[in-house]
């Protein structure tokens, strides 16, 4: 591979201590935060660490399970829900990611897709009230772009409701594999983790775990290629200090914004270059994503309405096609269970944005 070009960058920190008097700052701050970067951690949040590093440990119980226990969950496309291994590819890249994931939702798209108490004690009530404390999360950065928007302060939580059944919002559970150190370069092979992408969701809220680096930026849609190749990275290492939430606005809050607000580049490093961490890596993406009956149109109207059904499955087509185009020209092919695989809301121009 072509070693990385990085480039330091200041990513904003923004603080949602005392929401409801400081709103407006809070507003100000997001707002400019999203069209000129696209990307922003928030600290003083309100989940404590303790909170975060249980989730983390429950995770990891989940993946530590034989995949003949995970395979009782397995990925449903038409549920964007359950469990794979190795199945997502992103037309980045073409090859799969060297991952596995658990999707979780809050409605009916996890029935049957829940673990037994027998094989996993208390992890469904561990996981949807880790759910349920991002929401509230997500619900108050929801208002402040709304009020950004000139939308009623309760737009976007209304488009976004977890309580009704075409909810979609998703939580992406991550485990990254580790890879060979140093890497055996007379192969030629790449352990890809995430290629280059963009989420479609509105907004993503990721966690990751102190000492387990590989996210990288490629902030603004200010990028050379499709996919960011031969542009500048800055990585955004963990911090445990600051107990962050990493935050990046996705392809639908692009087009809801009008194209105000930007929709950023970012990766999973390939491990390959001295100081790059080959270990396992875990990390929990929240995928902001609309209603199936959601309507979706920018304050200006630069796009036509879609519903938020529309939206995703528009995401998916554009998405399969590109990665049937890379794959064809890199002559991997793509076997039924990964075209299965690619036909969900989790790749590249679809959500998952998985970091």
């Amino acid at each position: 591979m072509v070693p990385t070009n990085y480039h330091d960058r200041s990513i904003p920190a923004i603080s949602l201590a005392n929401f409801d008097s400081r709103i407006d700052e809070i507003t100000a701050e997001l707002v400019a935060a999203s069209e000129n970067v696209g990307f922003f951690c928030i600290i003083d949040h309100g989940i404590s660490k303790e909170t975060i590093d249980t989730m983390f440990e429950s995770a990891a119980s989940f993946f530590s399970l034989p995949d003949s226990t995970k395979s009782r969950v397995p990925f449903s496309p038409q549920h964007n829900a359950g469990w794979e291994k190795n199945a997502q590819i992103r037309p980045s890249t073409g090859a799969p990611d060297r991952k596995e994931s658990y999707q979780l939702q809050f409605g009916d798209g996890m029935s049957g897709r829940w673990l037994s108490d027998e094989d996993l004690p208390d992890f469904r009530q561990t996981a949807l009230s880790f759910m349920h404390d991002v929401q509230h999360v997500s619900e108050k950065l929801m208002i402040c772009f709304a009020r950004g928007l000139g939308f009623p302060d309760d737009y976007f939580i209304q488009a976004h409701d977890i309580t009704q059944r075409d909810s979609q919002t998703v939580a992406r559970l991550l485990h990254y594999f580790a890879t060979p150190e140093p890497r055996d370069t007379t192969t030629g092979e790449v352990y890809h983790r995430a290629g280059a992408h963009t989420d479609w969701d509105l907004l993503t809220l990721l966690f990751q775990k102190a000492g387990q680096s590989g996210l990288e930026i490629c902030p603004g849609r200010e990028v050379s290629t499709s996919f960011g190749y031969g542009d500048t990275w800055t990585k955004v290492d963990p911090d445990a200090k600051s107990n962050a939430i990493i935050c990046n606005i996705g392809d639908l809050l692009m087009s809801w914004s009008d194209d105000r607000f930007k929709s950023t580049f970012h990766r999973v490093k390939a491990p390959c270059e001295p100081g790059d961490y080959y270990g396992e890596r875990y990390s929990i993406a929240f995928f902001n994503q609309p209603r199936k009956s959601a309507k979706i149109q920018g304050p200006l109207k630069k796009y036509p309405m879609v519903t938020g059904e529309e939206f995703t499955r528009r995401a998916m087509e554009r998405n399969f096609k590109a990665v049937l185009e890379k794959t064809m020209k890199t002559g991997t092919g793509l076997t039924k269970e990964v075209k299965v695989a690619n036909t969900d809301m989790r790749a590249t121009s679809v959500a998952t944005v998985g970091s």
